[in-house]
């Protein structure tokens, strides 16, 4: 094959794949915009129903404002359009049908957000990033012993002068904006490519679990051995040999350690702390900041599909009972004999009492349990422990186990927006100290905010990084709480002279 026809080949085949046939149409730009309205990293699935009256809405609403869109047609034929397409996935969960984002779509929103956000062009600290992977991978790559000590020692050397330097009293001095920047890109781009991995593994694992039924269900199907030697033949190849499944894997062991866990949400925190990080919009610094709840939601979505396939194998290996299978046949081909050798005897109009249902049988029962009089007794007397008690709880230590401290947040509320300061809410929690960061007083700050009107259930996504009595970090996603100039005076107003009832 030459190499025009070849290159001609390959294209055709990339173009003909669902995610490149979201991206181009007529009517791409509002399929892209419907997902990303309706779908989320929180909302993975949506009911059919509410889907369908969604699009509804879409549609009105754009057709209102004199956009274009997909005429003579409703929320329900778009979307079993999408499902045809390869876009959707519609499943039964629970006795309730959802759509969730097939791989290929996920993709394609991963392309079209990465196409607008603002990318770094070359720059030194970028080269500088591409010599250290290249070095980096050279290392992994030696497989001469000698040359692999050479690299390692290169680096130690050089570790230990920059060291040395620091212990002399060398400046040290953290990185760049545009080196910062540059890492900003770089992990947003990994980060962005979680779902879509997760997904396409979640799919392989469907088609698994589709093909195991359809094997079990098969007339000729091939022994319960061969069936289980085939998934996890299958399932291996699926974790080591595709790049989704080594992204599943790394990430589930990841979850599982502790020490590693830590290490990411402090090593997080430590590169959103940098000034370069105030430039990052809203959404980006959620996109980092939400790097570990994407794995973990990742994870538990195909650990769920997983425990779904094992499910059915397991099922049909408790309920297949080979010799009862043979035991049913012998049974059957003597009843084919009987009635053989009737047929030889009797008229074409003979017939026979056959009960539907065999009688019940009458099965005495012997009592294997007699009265035990030691089982009546009363239960020894309680040993006073007057002398052995605990000491109580101090006031300080049940007030951190009890509701939110709406007077010091009340505070707080005031001193951030009586002077026209911007910002969220957010921020203002991320900004206070440990002991009102706890998860509850996250409740407080909506309780307040639900006064002034300026809770939006459908607003985007920010990280609250709360810490709880123990010191342990926690971090939730709460809808942004943005007052405007009216809503924060009267938020300020309300904190400053309103008793609470609570």
């Amino acid at each position: 094959m030459s190499q025009i026809l070849g290159e001609l080949v390959r294209a055709e085949d990339a173009l003909g794949r669902p995610t490149l046939n979201l991206l181009r149409g007529k009517w791409a730009a509002f399929q892209i915009a419907a997902f990303r309205c309706s779908f989320s990293r929180e909302r993975k699935s949506v009911a059919a129903d509410l889907l369908h009256a969604q699009v509804d809405a879409y549609i009105t609403e754009l057709r209102r404002q004199g956009a274009e869109v997909p005429p003579s047609t409703n929320g329900r034929a778009i979307c079993n359009k999408w499902v045809n397409d390869e876009w959707l996935y519609r499943d039964n969960v629970d006795g309730t049908l959802v759509y969730s984002l097939t791989s290929p779509a996920l993709e394609g929103l991963e392309f079209v957000q990465n196409l607008s956000r603002e990318r770094v062009g070359v720059s030194e600290s970028r080269l500088q990033m591409i010599i250290d992977e290249v070095r980096r991978w050279a290392l992994e790559a030696s497989v001469d012993t000698q040359t692999r000590i050479h690299r390692l020692n290169a680096r130690i050397h050089e570790l230990e002068r920059e060291r040395d330097r620091i212990e002399a009293g060398g400046e040290v001095t953290a990185a760049t904006d545009d080196r910062m920047l540059d890492g900003y890109t770089n992990l947003i781009d990994l980060i962005s490519q979680l779902p879509s991995d997760f997904k396409r593994v979640e799919e392989s694992m469907q088609e698994m679990h589709r093909k195991i039924i359809a094997d079990f269900r098969n007339d000729d199907r091939p022994p319960v051995g061969a069936i289980l030697d085939e998934y996890l033949d299958r399932y291996d190849e699926l974790i080591k040999d595709t790049r989704e499944g080594r992204a599943f894997d790394g990430a589930f062991v990841l979850l599982r350690n502790d020490d590693l866990l830590l290490e990411l949400q402090e090593n997080l925190r430590a590169i959103l702390a940098h000034p370069a990080a105030s430039v990052l919009e809203a959404e980006d610094l959620s996109e980092i900041r939400g790097a570990e709840p994407a794995l973990r939601r990742g994870t538990i979505d195909v650990m769920a599909q997983r425990r779904r396939l094992t499910a059915t194998l397991t099922e049909h290996i408790v309920n297949h009972d080979a010799l009862q299978e043979r035991e049913l046949d012998r049974v059957l081909r003597g009843v084919e004999r009987e009635l053989a050798t009737w047929m030889e005897t009797t008229g074409p109009r003979t017939t026979v009492p056959v009960e539907l249902l065999p009688p019940a049988l009458s099965i005495g029962t012997l009592r294997q349990r007699f009265w035990d009089p030691s089982a009546a007794a009363l239960p020894p007397p309680l040993t006073p422990t007057d002398d052995e008690h605990d000491e109580p709880p101090t006031i300080e230590q049940l007030r951190l186990h009890g509701g939110p401290a709406l007077d010091d947040l009340k505070a707080a509320l005031v001193e951030r927006f009586s002077h026209g300061h911007a910002g969220t809410v957010g921020a203002l929690f991320n900004d206070l100290p440990p002991l009102l960061r706890r998860p509850v007083e996250i409740l407080g700050l909506l309780q307040l905010a639900s006064r002034v009107e300026a809770l939006d259930p459908a607003a985007r996504r920010e990280l609250y990084e709360a810490i709880r009595p123990g010191g342990d970090y926690r971090s939730f996603l709460v809808p942004a709480i943005s007052p405007t100039p009216p809503q924060a005076r009267e938020l300020v107003d309300d904190a400053s002279g309103r008793d609470d009832d609570d």
